[in-house]
């Protein structure tokens, strides 16, 4: 998972200039777009994609943390969501997850308040104990407004969201945005990847029609194939499929027939799951499923069977392994995307891997040149926020108490990784969550998937028991009281997005 420094130590390669992304789609692009905007004056940025080459083109919802990444490149909001045809997501709904059609839904808010010895999850389990509270989602803000369709941006970040989203128009967004920084794309297909007898870097990519395109740091953006980093340099890939049974999924996109709402809807069956993500134009749609459960002509039609609308396109198959690269990091070239690994867009993570790839890569940029303490750093907290990504995804599956099908019973019955396993114990004993430094989900993240699935923690923090019926009811009450004035206030959704763009809209068409 880590590396180790190389024979020649930490010594540095020549001054990095010239930076070649191999590959556009989401990932290419959101690369282009960040690094012209911090190094498009001082360095030569080039992107090298082919018209013929498709993408997978499935990470169609996010999560609030790309409100970050449009806050450093000063993208306006209005102007992405109208050119991407987005809507605003407060979370994911999990149906049939814990067992058959018993859902819940994950939302990116807070729940309740809390104390400085312990989480507020300890005071709703003390209430919930003496019959004084009620549903432990009726405390959060975004997962009550999720319910009920409603949305608005609140002052000082009060609402906390993030966007479904056309991830093709979001590439073409971000194209823009880094030509006007500098970014020359170049139109050809990669033929062959050149490298340094010597020192085994990557020297040049020669294209279909004899160009070659020399660099000093390479960005492996070519997706599932992996060229540079898996086909050139032969870094290793580790497969996860132990813990993550699905290798396959189907999508379509189908017209849309109902208001959107502020959701991904993601619907358990007996060999995987399905997709449901509302665009403003239109309803991304797809299936995530394990060949040795099911076929991919069930697969098809099962997803066939539970769309609403119009198909517009015929159903894909794509094919994946759950996983990582080694290293995503290796000589000089640095692999983002698919090309780095894969976990399954169950809490729509896809997107922000990428983001943080490239941030990163920022942090660690090798302006005077590649040096191995960069390379090792910047593998070691790749695999390290990859791996909390993966217990989390592992976690919906594992903690289930569906037995209706084979597929069910062995995510149940499979022994996880002991970090995985530490976290469930904790919550189901004391129901304590600590997050670790620098881990994209929060504690009420692994909270509310925990209570989801079907976690009761066997015991509460003692604070709790500090509050006697009556100071609890009202702390209980006040807080579930403020959460239902302020959803009561909240438009619906989808009239909201239609007013909140339609400035943008008059300003594109006076263009």
């Amino acid at each position: 998972m880590k590396t180790s420094a190389s024979a020649a130590g930490d010594k540095a390669r020549g001054p990095v200039r010239r930076v070649v992304i191999a590959g556009g789609g989401t990932a290419g692009w959101m690369v282009a777009a960040c690094m012209s905007k911090m190094l498009g004056r001082t360095h030569d940025i080039r992107l090298v994609e082919s018209d013929e080459i498709g993408t997978v083109g499935v990470g169609e919802a996010t999560i609030p943390a790309l409100l970050k990444f449009h806050s450093l490149l000063g993208v306006d909001e209005q102007e992405f969501m109208a050119a991407t045809q987005a809507t605003f997501k407060l979370g994911i709904r999990f149906e049939s997850w814990r067992n058959v059609r018993e859902d819940y839904i994950h939302s990116f808010g807070l729940s309740g308040k809390d104390h400085w010895t312990a989480g507020f999850q300890h005071f709703w389990l003390k209430g919930r104990q003496r019959r004084l509270a009620s549903a432990y989602g009726d405390y959060c803000l975004e997962l009550r407004a999720a319910e009920e369709g409603r949305f608005a941006h609140l002052p000082h970040g009060g609402m906390n969201y993030a966007y479904h989203l056309d991830a093709s128009a979001y590439a073409v967004f971000l194209r823009r945005f880094s030509e006007g920084f500098g970014v020359k794309r170049i139109e050809g297909r990669i033929t062959e990847v050149q490298c340094d007898p010597a020192s085994g870097d990557i020297r040049a990519l020669r294209l279909d029609a004899g160009t070659v395109i020399e660099g000093d740091l390479f960005i492996d953006c070519t997706g599932f194939r992996a060229l540079l980093i898996g086909e050139t340099l032969k870094v290793p890939y580790e497969d996860w499929s132990q813990w993550l049974h699905c290798d396959s999924a189907l999508a379509v996109q189908t017209a849309s027939v109902r208001e959107a709402i502020p959701y991904t809807r993601s619907i358990a069956h007996e060999w995987g799951w399905q997709w449901r993500i509302p665009l403003q134009h239109r309803v991304g749609n797809g299936v995530v499923y394990s060949r040795r459960h099911t076929s991919d002509e069930v697969a098809r039609q099962t997803l066939l069977a539970h769309i609403e609308g119009e198909p517009l396109t015929q159903p894909r198959v794509i094919r994946f392994s759950p996983g990582q690269r080694r290293q995503t990091w290796s000589h000089n070239c640095v692999a983002i995307g698919l090309a780095s690994g894969f976990l399954e867009p169950l809490e729509s993570t896809s997107i922000h891997l990428i983001q943080r790839g490239v941030i990163r890569l920022m942090q660690l940029f090798p302006a005077g040149g590649v040096r191995q303490s960069d390379i090792d750093e910047y593998n070691r907290q790749t695999a390290d926020e990859l791996e909390h990504i993966r217990d989390f995804i592992i976690l919906h599956y594992h903690v289930t108490k569906r037995v209706d099908a084979p597929f069910w019973r062995e995510c149940r019955e499979m022994a996880v990784p002991a970090s995985l396993r530490h976290r469930i114990e904790l919550f189901r004993e004391t129901a304590r969550v600590f997050r670790e430094p620098a881990e994209l989900f929060a504690e009420n993240s692994w909270i509310q998937v925990m209570l989801g699935q079907g976690i009761m923690p066997e015991s509460h923090h003692p604070v709790a028991d500090l509050m006697g019926d009556a100071e609890l009811s009202r702390f209980l009450g006040e807080i579930r009281n403020d959460v239902n004035r302020a959803v009561a206030q909240l438009p619906m959704h989808q009239d909201y997005v239609q007013r909140y763009l339609a400035r943008a809209r008059r300003s594109s068409a006076s263009r």
